[in-house]
């Protein structure tokens, strides 16, 4: 999984990328510190894992991980170059949902690039210079197919669809919310586009520390935020970028008391994990044994042999079985010859849903 992280100069992003990911990205105050984006690679905090490792005496623990892009700050003119902003845009392309951070803080020591903290403006910002890069993507592709379109029924119905998304979008509304019919030829264009106003989004609303214990709440920036998200169906997650960054340099137990001294239950990271999760309907199996135990990640729905192909496509093609057991159930019988003694290891077949927390080991021949 990619997460890019955008939003305007000086609202936290590299702050929050630094603490995420340790990877020592220029936090500066002032615009476009940040040019090239920096990318870092996250594992996914899962307690799961690691007590299959410990249950399994294993060798070696591999979590999922997540890479994060950290996109320079855009600004109001970026989808016509201002501010190296047509770079940026292409970088947002590579990513499969964007984190948008949004200030939800005052602190006249922090630079606004428009003078005033205000989400809803900011958000309308970016958004903006969103659509106004789709609709350029739109409009080259209606210049494409327009004249075939007259004497092709296929490009025909193309052209129609490509029309609403445009007029959708002029209407300021992002492609995500744009309903698509239930048509395989629809469904398959509308994803080619790759647009970026279709791209899942989650806000991070970056505020001060002492908002954290009621989770942002009494802060009237974050109501904002979280109004508009639900407008178009987006997460939202309040998190305090300067704080994460004290946080990172932590070990675990040192965090945790941090955090229980702050009345907060879960870090940044914790939070944006699971409404990333949440909102890319991601869940994760896992596999154990002594050499290995890890965690995979796969979309809700993904059928068994679909599973075993996320490991090596190998095992896909040559899927028999798989043995599954809930992690919870193993972890409570202390072994899998324990677990398969109370009945409660099943051998599962080629339509087999995985679930969340499923430990599998798959049978395959090829």
């Amino acid at each position: 999984m990619k997460l890019g992280i955008v939003g305007l100069p000086n609202v936290g992003k590299s702050t929050l990328f630094n603490s995420l990911t340790k990877a020592g990205a220029l936090a500066a105050n002032y615009p476009f510190a940040t040019i090239d984006p920096n990318v870092g690679v996250v594992q996914v905090p899962d307690e799961r894992i690691e007590k299959l490792g410990e249950l399994y005496n294993t060798k070696k623990v591999t979590h999922a991980t997540i890479e994060f892009v950290d996109i320079a700050g855009l600004v109001k003119g970026a989808s016509h170059g201002e501010g190296l902003g047509n770079q940026f845009l292409a970088n947002i392309r590579e990513v499969d949902a964007i984190v948008h951070v949004v200030r939800c803080f005052e602190d006249g020591n922090v630079v606004h690039v428009d003078g005033s903290v205000d989400p809803a403006r900011d958000i309308e910002t970016i958004n903006l210079e969103l659509i106004f890069s789709d609709i350029e993507i739109l409009d080259r592709r209606i210049a494409k197919i327009s004249k075939q379109a007259k004497m092709d029924k296929t490009l025909a119905k193309e052209l129609e669809q490509v029309e609403a998304i445009k007029a959708h979008l002029e209407a300021g509304k992002m492609a995500r919310t744009f309903e698509v019919a239930d048509d395989e030829d629809l469904q398959e264009w509308f994803k080619g586009y790759n647009l970026l106003t279709a791209k899942s989004t989650i806000y991070a609303a970056n505020v001060a520390e002492d908002d954290l214990a009621d989770d942002g709440n009494s802060n009237q920036y974050v109501a904002a935020v979280r109004k508009l998200a639900a407008e178009e169906g987006s997460q939202v997650f309040v998190v305090s970028a300067r704080l994460e960054e004290e946080l990172s340099e932590l070990d675990d137990e040192e965090k945790t008391m941090f955090l229980a001294d702050l009345g907060v239950e879960s870090s940044g990271l914790d939070k944006l994990v699971a409404a990333s999760y949440d909102l890319l309907g991601l869940i994760s199996f896992l596999t154990a044994g002594e050499d290995e135990c890890r965690a995979w990640t796969i979309t809700k729905g993904t059928k068994a042999p679909q599973a075993a192909g996320k490991i090596h496509t190998d095992f896909e093609r040559g899927f028999i079985k798989a043995e599954v057991v809930n992690y919870q159930d193993l972890l409570d019988c202390g072994s899998l010859s324990a677990a398969k003694e109370k009945g409660i290891v099943g051998m599962e077949g080629k339509d087999y849903v995985v679930k969340d927390g499923d430990v599998i080991l798959f049978r395959f021949n090829v």
